[in-house]
């Protein structure tokens, strides 16, 4: 498998894991808790390492998995017991633990194999020689790619087996409520499934692109359809035209590949804003103008 691929596919599996959960996160208008988990599980990521002195992924998932969880947690307090808007909440919340996340690694910086760097851009250039070397010596290939697709495959593991309850505590969390479904129970559970994303991939992308990735492909979804198992089709499909895009942008330019992805993620999206057949602005003038004619 040559190098180009293997990074397109890193891109493909991190865009489509966090694409399908951005779904949900633009229906719930709650795709600003997306950027505030994403930050806020720095702090969760280092004290993972401080207790266990291990980079391994699991306990990074872990670290990181509690943090968003008591980020999702913290959000609902200040809004529900504050009397805080959401946003201010958010804003509060996940810039309070990044802060923190940021002065762990700058006081314990000999000890914490990790920089601000390295968590916020990520290097996605580095997916083909970061490889999988078992203890026999046998190379696997990329570690990243292992990492990646195993998320996917739980998100999409996740999303398949709940998908009533999530359909229904989006759209209509009163009546969930009424036929017995937890409308907290799934919601943590997304908000943990989010966690679980952002942290595994911060090596390979960086958090920017990742809020980028969670966001963009679903928000150009939503404007080119009402329908959610056609958002979620079109935002994966978003999501791998992404990458491949993103990542022969970035060799044209000699740019950054994460950056690359990024721009052209808000390139489809700016596309969809304005020519969408159905929500498109530059559609709905055109139709404007032929009715004020007519």
């Amino acid at each position: 498998m040559s190098n180009d691929l293997q990074i397109i596919l890193a891109g493909s599996f991190v865009a489509t894991a966090c694409g399908l959960l951005g779904c949900y996160l633009i229906l719930r208008k709650m795709a600003m808790v997306g950027d505030a988990i994403s930050h806020a599980v720095l702090p969760g990521i280092v004290l993972a390492f401080l207790f266990t002195g291990s980079r391994d992924s699991v306990t990074m998932v872990i670290g990181a998995g509690i943090i968003g969880v008591l980020t999702t947690f913290l959000i609902e307090f200040f809004h529900k017991k504050g009397k805080l808007q959401t946003d201010a909440s958010i804003g509060v919340t996940f810039t309070w633990l990044f802060a923190i996340g940021v002065i762990l690694i700058s006081v314990f910086a000999g000890k914490v194999d990790l920089d601000q760097d390295c968590v916020l851009y990520g290097e996605i250039a580095y997916v083909p020689i970061d490889l999988w070397i078992t203890n026999a010596g046998v190379v696997m290939g990329p570690r990243v790619l292992y990492i990646s697709g195993t998320v996917l495959l739980i998100i999409l593991i996740f999303i398949t087996v709940g998908y009533k309850e999530l359909f229904l505590t989006t759209f209509d969390p009163a009546y969930a409520t009424a036929v017995g479904i937890s409308t907290v129970l799934w919601h943590y559970l997304l908000m943990g499934a989010v966690s679980i994303t952002t942290v595994a991939s911060f090596e390979s992308v960086g958090a920017i692109l990742v809020v980028a990735l969670l966001i963009a492909p679903p928000a150009t979804a939503y404007l080119l359809t009402e329908n959610l198992f056609k958002m979620m089709v079109l935002t994966t499909i978003i999501g791998v035209l992404v990458s491949i895009t993103g990542y022969y942008l970035a060799v044209a330019t000699d740019g950054s590949i994460a950056g690359a992805m990024a721009t052209m993620a808000g390139l489809f999206f700016g596309l969809a804003f304005l020519f969408s057949p159905t929500e498109g602005y530059l559609v709905k003038k055109l139709r404007k103008g032929i009715v004020v004619s007519k």
